[in-house]
């Protein structure tokens, strides 16, 4: 008996080892997650699968979300995972405002510490989004004080929430909208996250599947930085 344990063991142990580091990996230092939903159109599409920087703002304590050290903050523009303070849920969302900004929404448009962010008008993405979004969006570029211009999506056939604020953003928190503005759930349903609740910062769409199109691959979006 004590013989065929050394045997399992042996057999066995260099596996559970790889499979022991392989996770603490992706619990502390970085991950990548499938996208289940269009909240972040067109930025992100549903079904990329992107890469999370778990080191970006600090180390948690493996398979915890206790900190153990912290050396940088978020910035306006990080698109972040992190637990929903509504239900624990992970959700992605692009940071807009940190502690201390000052922030409203007007007709759709950002306001950040009494200046309207200033847009550009974009074009359409290449490619399609989910079969069932309403058409048709206006496309434009939201230039973030600090960050990269990024995308971002308006669909005027179902506004939401286009009006809201001004709100100040408490010290080590973050306000966090989606990009597909009138079809996400973001920090203008569930309030601010704390830097605490942050798991990381993705960083790049490691690969993308279109599952409404018999999973057909979106190569050019294959590597593809955010």
């Amino acid at each position: 008996m004590l013989t065929a344990v050394r045997r399992y063991l042996r057999d066995w142990l260099p596996t559970f080892v790889m499979l022991g580091v392989l996770l603490t990996f992706r619990s502390s230092l970085a991950d990548w997650y499938d996208i289940p939903s269009g909240s972040m159109q067109p930025t992100i599409l549903a079904g990329d699968r992107v890469v999370v920087n778990k080191l970006a703002y600090g180390l948690k304590v493996p398979f915890t979300r206790c900190q153990a050290a912290a050396w940088a903050g978020p910035q306006r523009g990080d698109i972040v995972t992190f637990a929903s303070p509504a239900d624990g849920e992970r959700l992605i969302k692009r940071v807009v405002a940190i502690g201390g900004d000052q922030v409203a929404m007007r007709d759709g448009r950002l306001w950040l510490n009494g200046a309207l962010v200033p847009y550009t008008q974009d074009s359409p993405p290449a490619h399609p989004l989910q079969p069932g979004d309403v058409p048709p969006h206006r496309w434009l570029r939201e230039h973030l004080p600090g960050g990269p211009a990024h995308p971002v999506m308006a669909t005027d056939a179902r506004p939401r929430l286009r009006d809201w604020g001004p709100v100040r953003v408490p010290a080590a928190h973050v306000l966090v909208l989606g990009d597909n503005r009138d079809n996400s759930a973001d920090g203008r349903v569930f309030g601010f996250v704390p830097y605490a609740r942050l798991e990381g910062r993705a960083e790049a769409v490691a690969l993308s599947l279109d599952r409404d199109r018999g999973w057909r691959p979106r190569w050019g979006r294959f590597g593809r930085g955010l």
